[in-house]
């Protein structure tokens, strides 16, 4: 395993912790947060990454139904995880195993019919682990945090505006390393 590889259990601590935080709740213990980790990258190890999209390809976003997507999320989670573990860790499979893409499906700034996003609305937010943007987004990695902080201010269109203390919320750094690292390591290991 690459001392890059070795990352990605602190990082998905953090987005764990992040979460069970934001939502009002107590994260779990350490040891319990950590083997949730460990078996998420040993999921990631045994079934690989997409593959990385070759210069100039868009790649286009893909799904997991839930079929597919439950059976993991019992595997990482465990079987006695509470719901909002359970909850976080499959919004985790699906940000480890959607294909690549790069041009943006720009549902954060989408408005409806009365002209409100709900990706800008903080009770849905809080229950996303990615923030205002889908797990898949290609902003995270195309993008700077102070680049795509300014993207999303550009596109608010919340009556509720955006406050400094929320972006952690709606733009989490730990998500960002999280999608910078599977943006990597796919690299590293397509290049064998």
């Amino acid at each position: 395993m690459s001392e890059e590889a070795g990352e990605f259990p602190g990082i998905v601590v953090a987005v764990l912790r992040r979460f069970f935080t934001q939502n009002a709740q107590v994260p779990p213990p350490a040891a319990e947060l950590a083997t949730v980790a460990a078996r998420l990258r040993a999921l990631v190890a045994e079934r690989g990454l997409p593959r990385p999209l070759a210069p100039g390809e868009p790649g286009a976003p893909g799904g997991m139904g839930e079929p597919e997507c439950a059976p993991l999320v019992l595997r990482v989670a465990g079987e006695d995880a509470p719901p909002l573990l359970a909850e976080a860790v499959r919004q985790l499979v699906k940000a480890c195993f959607y294909p690549e893409f790069t041009v943006c499906r720009e549902s954060y700034r989408e408005t409806g019919a009365d002209g409100a996003c709900r990706r800008q609305e903080l009770a849905r937010v809080l229950r996303r682990i990615s923030g205002a943007h889908c797990v898949d987004c290609p902003h995270w990695v195309a993008h700077k945090p102070e680049a795509h902080r300014a993207l999303l201010e550009n596109a608010w269109c919340s009556p509720q505006k955006l406050s400094p203390d929320q972006r952690g919320v709606f733009l989490p750094e730990d998500f960002r390393a999280l999608r910078l690292w599977l943006h990597r390591e796919a690299r590293r290991t397509a290049r064998g």
